[in-house]
């Protein structure tokens, strides 16, 4: 179902257009009611009136964390915060949360924003959402319930954790959707086949899954497991939330709300602009945000961008799954690895299960690098021989793909911690001794 139509199959040019008014407006906003931006275009000597092409948003500053920290908690607001009727914030697991803010008008663009999301999933009004995200100082959970709502579909909000009452939920309540990270919806069919659970008898047929990266074989094995269509859907706190972009039935990449958003893909090294279809860093300006509006902000996750139509009708631009981040890269005896370049290659040997942990030490000044793996029960052999042979196998995959050679550890089904919240996958304990 497309939500939108004037917007999601708007021609191009067309789009481009309302883009560059929008953008324009957005400069003009945040130059006015903004000291940082006023400053950082002051200094590069960049007026409003000097925003004439989508091009020229190159003119304009690079936002980072570290802007946002460092103007905490409501430097970058460009509102009172009389005007202010919402604020969300991150963690602030690596330094200061960074705090957001929304006015009525903000919350109504995000509220139609997940509603498009929920729909291009094939959400309608007839279906039953259970939410599994949290409710608290994290956007996921309330953005997406206010457009579940919009579209008039039933929401549960169950929040996160407490996964015997989630199951419970889901058979009694008679759940459709499911929204969750893709992690808790695996560790809800571990979870719900121990405690006999027919997931194939249940009405679930879709679930909204956001707040990681999800592989295409996680993809398929929540598929399998809770019988159900997996979608995914891309969003941050610093730009909106949930509702950026979200995927449709096609399975071609995620559609991307660029009436809202002006995204460009960049060499996260140069900064400069990458040639269409190649990978590069995501940068994002909102054009439509009132109180948190951002210029070009880094979210050092990478992806390609498709910008054809696709064959659900819509011509929004789509973006690639993402699956690597700049900030989440790891040096490991001086080579460069992504955690998802383990993912992919665990998750294509045979008994290997979704979860993994990779163990970063230092010993004796050189690093150490272990990859603990749950494999399914029947891969267990009482012969030693057969346990040395397959992670023999495992290393051998993992130095072809890396260049480097891991300790495989097998650790018995459970053993990998589950969380409601984002799979924790890398424990780097090199820095914890000074060193």
């Amino acid at each position: 179902m497309i939500w939108n139509r004037e917007y999601e199959t708007m021609d191009r040019e067309a789009l481009r257009e309302l883009q560059l008014r929008r953008l324009q407006s957005t400069v003009s906003w945040v130059y006015e009611r903004v000291p940082y931006y006023r400053e950082e275009l002051d200094r590069r000597g960049v007026k409003p009136r000097d925003i004439k092409s989508l091009e020229d948003v190159r003119k304009l500053p690079f936002t980072d964390k570290r802007a946002l920290r460092d103007t905490y908690p409501f430097g970058m607001f460009a509102v009172d915060l009389d005007d202010v009727v919402r604020i969300h914030s991150s963690s602030g697991t690596t330094g200061k949360p960074i705090v957001v803010g929304y006015t009525r008008g903000d919350l109504n663009t995000w509220t139609e924003l997940t509603a498009r999301v929920a729909a291009e999933a094939g959400v309608t009004h007839t279906d039953r959402a259970q939410m599994a995200f949290g409710y608290g100082m994290f956007t996921g959970g309330f953005g997406m319930h206010y457009g579940l709502e919009r579209i008039g579909a039933t929401v549960i909000p169950a929040s996160a954790g407490n996964t015997e009452r989630h199951l419970m939920m889901m058979q009694d309540f008679q759940t459709t959707v499911l929204v969750s990270t893709p992690s808790y919806a695996l560790y809800m069919a571990e979870v719900g086949e121990k405690a006999g659970v027919d997931f194939s008898a249940l009405p679930l047929r879709v679930g909204l899954f956001g707040g990681e990266p999800c592989s295409g074989a996680i993809r398929q094995e929540i598929e399998s497991r809770l019988h159900i269509r997996a979608t995914d859907n891309y969003g941050l706190s610093e730009v909106m939330g949930p509702g950026v972009s979200g995927e449709c039935e096609a399975d071609a990449g995620l559609h991307i709300a660029e009436d809202h958003f002006l995204v460009e893909i960049v060499d996260p090294v140069t900064d400069e602009p990458v040639a269409p279809g190649e990978e590069g860093e995501l940068i994002i300006t909102p054009l439509t945000k009132e109180a948190f509006p951002v210029l070009r902000y880094r979210t050092h996750d990478l992806t390609r961008l498709h910008t054809e139509k696709c064959s659900c009708g819509r011509t929004l631009a789509r973006m690639e799954k993402v699956r690597k981040r700049t900030d989440d890269m790891l040096i490991i005896r001086g080579v460069n690895v992504f955690p998802s370049q383990v993912e992919d290659v665990l998750f294509k040997i045979e008994g290997i299960r979704p979860h993994y942990l990779i163990v970063l030490d230092r010993k004796q000044g050189l690093d150490d690098f272990e990859v603990q793996i749950e494999i399914a029960e029947e891969v267990f052999s009482d012969i030693m021989a057969d346990m040395v042979a397959f992670t023999k196998h495992v290393s051998e995959k993992l130095h072809a793909v890396l260049g480097l050679h891991a300790r495989v550890k097998l650790v018995e089904p459970g053993t990998v911690e589950r969380t409601a919240g984002k799979a924790k996958r890398v424990l780097d304990r090199r820095g914890e001794d000074g060193c």
